[in-house]
């Protein structure tokens, strides 16, 4: 059964290419959604999948791309939206 996660990441997350890493995940796992920068530096991700592959992209996230220092992962269930592919924005 599919559902989706809005997660908030922080840390040193914005220019060091999180967003583009997290797209490449998404796709791996095959999870549509987006990877947003945020004003505060933060960076906001929406992800619909599967239930498995939404945990394995949650786990990734404290990780990211290797210059990245993530300090914190929020996540929380939403409604699902119809989306198609990942994108980054």
């Amino acid at each position: 059964m599919s559902q989706c996660i809005r997660c908030r990441i922080r840390g040193r997350v914005q220019g060091v290419w999180y967003r583009a890493s997290t797209q490449e995940q998404a796709v791996r796992f095959g999870i549509t959604g987006y990877a947003r920068n945020m004003y505060d530096g933060s960076v906001e991700v929406l992800a619909c999948g599967e239930k498995a592959a939404l945990d394995k992209l949650k786990a990734w996230l404290w990780d990211g791309p290797r210059a990245a220092e993530v300090t914190e992962v929020a996540c929380d269930v939403v409604d699902a939206v119809a989306v198609s592919g990942f994108v980054t924005g």
